[in-house]
């Protein structure tokens, strides 16, 4: 064996590429089977259950937060969204669409805290933490503006969501009738041993629903995270290769690598994070690596549009829908930011200023982590629970 990591006595190597393969085909049955059982456990729990919760995001600002505490917590979008997907096509008291829009939005700003936590590595050293924290938080403060551009826009015209409806009816061939998936019966397949299992073991409805809610999600985070786990480890070497050539090229080519590289390892954050390390040796500069970030935002929605074919039932549409949601929303965000080079000036100068602050005083480094993904959201929820 090489020099990878040691593996267990008969245990199979993932030095193999044909077994890594199925490693990844065999996670992703099984998170598209975890996405399915969640929507069944909460369609098991009855109506009224997620009553306070969905009242609460009917409030845009209140989900708005929900999804970018949610995705920090978890450090990734996939997971965030990968549930977002189930919730609103649970069969029986589905998420309303509405209230899902503005938390894919918060899960677009949640997942930038690990490239903005992988900057942190570099604070002893100044020239190195000013460059790296520069490039981490240009995806921060680009997300942020693409919410403040995009969101009101959606709240007073429905544009995102009225455009992923169109395209959910042309892709399902049938406006308003089910979104027939194509793996749908083996997806239900799988998912039988484990509601046979719950049933077995536990002795109400309730308490059944509860458990399959929470296998669902433990399996979605450890599914996804296996995945990412696994395509790290193969595509690291061809992701560096990949973001050395978009260096020497222009801003579109590094747009196309950033999603290249996001779809290879179903995780924007391994990309974003990639680049941090580079811009702090002075390999990558901010301006190169920011359209490397942007087709990292739009590569992501990936996970979403997989999540969106194992829900099954009268709501599954509605699932591709709010995956077609991200997608439209990251795509425009980019459209709209990039081109226009007044506007794509915002998130470089406030990325540079931020840096110049945080090197003079580490302390406002990690206060700003703190504050912006986790103080912020969480005191708009208990803000909300007060006044509500």
């Amino acid at each position: 064996m090489g020099a990878g990591a040691p593996t267990l006595a008969g245990a199979p190597s993932t030095e193999n590429p044909w077994l890594r393969a199925l490693v990844v085909v065999f996670l992703l049955y099984v998170f598209l089977i975890a996405v399915n059982g969640l929507g069944s456990g909460f369609r098991a729990l009855g109506e009224g259950v997620l009553d306070s919760f969905f009242a609460a995001t009917e409030n845009p600002f209140i989900a708005l937060m929900v999804g970018i505490l949610g995705t920090s917590l978890v450090q990734s979008s996939s997971v965030t969204t990968a549930m977002i997907v189930g919730l609103v096509a649970a069969p029986l008291d589905p998420l309303p669409l509405a209230n899902a829009v503005p938390m894919i939005m918060g899960a677009n700003i949640g997942t930038t805290v690990t490239n903005t936590l992988a900057s942190l590595a570099h604070i002893t050293r100044e020239g190195e933490f000013r460059r790296a924290f520069a490039v981490a938080t240009v995806h921060d403060f680009f997300n942020y503006l693409a919410v403040v551009v995009l969101l009101p826009v959606e709240l007073f015209t429905g544009v995102l969501q009225r455009s992923a409806v169109a395209l959910t009816s042309l892709l399902s061939g049938l406006s308003g009738a089910d979104y027939e998936s194509p793996i749908k019966g083996a997806i239900q397949a799988g998912g039988a041993p484990i509601e046979l299992m719950v049933q077995a073991l536990l002795p109400t409805e309730f308490t059944e629903a509860l458990a399959h809610i929470f296998v669902s999600a433990v399996l979605i985070f450890v599914t996804l995270f296996g995945i990412v786990s696994v395509m790290r480890t193969s595509m690291r070497a061809r992701m560096e290769v990949l973001v050395s050539k978009a260096l020497a090229r222009n801003a579109l080519v590094g747009v196309v690598v950033g999603i290249i590289a996001t779809v290879m390892v179903q995780s924007s954050s391994i990309t974003t994070s990639l680049m941090v390390p580079l811009a702090g040796a002075g390999v990558l500069t901010l301006r190169q690596a920011f359209p490397v970030t942007l087709g990292a935002n739009i590569g992501t929605t990936v996970t979403a549009l997989l999540a969106a074919l194992a829900v099954t039932g009268v709501n599954a549409a509605a699932g591709l829908t709010i995956a077609l949601v991200h997608l439209l929303f990251n795509l425009s965000g980019t459209l709209l930011i990039y081109p226009i080079e007044p506007i794509r000036r915002i998130p470089l100068f406030c990325a540079r200023k931020m840096a110049d602050v945080a090197v003079r005083s580490k302390r406002w480094a990690i206060l700003y982590v703190f504050v912006l993904f986790y103080g912020i959201p969480a005191a708009f929820a208990v803000l909300n629970q007060m006044l509500g």
